[in-house]
């Protein structure tokens, strides 16, 4: 069968789905394109119920769209982030970003899985495939998020236990599932901390919850992905296809195929 072929028989998919897929945006930024009447399927304006094939001709602001093999080309990257990079494409004051240190792509844009802010670095995920993207941050996925965190004047036992009970926070009740001591020296103790959620700036506002601030923060694990003790900061690696596979097993989702 041909790649002709093979492409007609595909079963229609929602559009921002097969867009996401093919690595045009996310499912919420295609959705808000759809709604602004910037794409049309086969000369027809889009709407969001609207379910395409690769073989159809679709256009984004009259440009036509590649849709080539989506799983054949998917990659995924692990991108150690240092301290002073903005998770955005572009910044007005001209700050560091972490997409200027990517490879660049033939087709699609990278997509960074969550974000972290400025100040905290580590594993940070990105790939082409916006549909994957959506599958590793949704909160019913449960991807566990590990932190290693440095607290000035550390934490007291009933601080801890209170951070494992949950604090409510201004977006509502939170909770540490893990917190451990994992020492430190003089006024900076250092804890490791996992959750599943990936709330702004949530092991911050956390500690800051409890009376205690936060010296720095360090993403060490996304789910199965740790971060590699030979990879520098602002350098990355690409995953192998066995370890996305146990990235989104660790999730309990079926990989798409």
């Amino acid at each position: 069968m041909t790649p002709a072929q093979s492409a007609s028989l595909q079963e229609p998919v929602r559009l921002q789905k097969l867009l996401a897929q093919a690595g045009f945006g996310s499912r919420r930024e295609i959705e808000q394109w759809i709604e602004a009447g910037r794409i049309t399927i086969n000369g027809t304006p889009a709407t969001l119920g609207n379910r395409a094939r690769s073989s159809d001709r679709i256009f984004l602001d009259g440009q036509l769209l590649t849709l080539r093999s989506v799983h054949s080309e998917r990659r995924v990257l692990l991108y150690h982030k240092p301290e002073g990079e903005l998770v955005s494409r572009h910044d007005p004051e001209g700050r560091p970003t972490v997409f200027a240190s990517l490879p660049r792509l033939t087709q699609g844009k990278w997509q960074s899985v969550g974000r972290l802010d400025m100040n905290t670095s580590g594993v940070l995920l990105f790939t082409n495939d916006g549909e994957l993207t959506h599958r590793l941050t949704h909160p019913s996925f449960g991807l566990e998020r590990e932190y290693a965190v440095r607290v000035l004047g550390g934490l007291s036992d009933e601080e801890m236990d209170q951070l494992r009970q949950g604090v409510t926070l201004d977006d509502g009740l939170a909770s540490f599932d893990l917190i451990q001591e994992a020492g430190g020296e003089g006024a900076n103790r250092w804890y490791h901390v996992t959750l599943r959620e990936g709330r702004n700036r949530e092991v911050r506002r956390l500690i800051e919850a409890v009376g205690k601030r936060v010296s720095r923060l360090i993403r060490v694990r996304y789910g199965t992905i740790r971060l590699p003790a030979r990879l520098r900061a602002g350098h990355w690696q690409e995953l192998a296809e066995v370890e996305l596979d146990a990235l989104l097993a660790s999730g309990h989702v079926e990989r798409a195929r």
